[in-house]
């Protein structure tokens, strides 16, 4: 997958953006905070490289003292996730062009889940301080 470039959009067309996941593999958010800005569970794609057209058509929100949430301006579709100093990015797998190229392999905050509703896929499940203790063991395990 390496240097594989892969195009996406919001939903009005302001923002256009490239970026290159680092597998072809998305995983789901469930923790309150993705579930009440994508409006359920956040499909996500971990990238590096994400170059936008026109950086002047999004907002960013910072959501926590690490995390950024980035959405468009104009339509307000939810667009990317990622840490405040840049080192880690994922992108909303159905902003891609082709969401379909990536297996569902990952839910995290499962311990956050609602029980309104299940995926069928056969996943790795990680709660919230298993997310915090992989990826970010100095932080403190609010969400991003």
């Amino acid at each position: 997958m390496a240097d594989e470039r892969l195009q996406g959009g919001c939903l009005c067309g302001a923002v256009r953006f490239a970026a290159e996941p680092t597998a072809r593999e998305m995983a789901v958010c469930h923790c309150s905070m993705c579930r009440r800005w994508s409006g359920g569970a956040f499909m996500a794609v971990e990238c590096h490289g994400v170059d936008f057209e026109d950086p002047a058509a999004l907002g960013v929100y910072g959501s926590s003292e690490y995390g950024e949430r980035v959405f468009c301006k104009s339509c307000g579709s939810s667009l990317m996730w990622r840490m405040r100093d840049g080192s880690h990015i994922t992108v909303a797998a159905p902003a891609f062009d082709d969401p379909s190229s990536f297996a569902f392999t990952t839910e995290i905050f499962i311990d956050e889940k609602p029980d309104a509703y299940s995926f069928a896929n056969s996943t790795q499940k990680l709660t919230g301080a298993e997310v915090f203790a992989l990826f970010a063991p100095n932080q403190d395990p609010q969400h991003g």
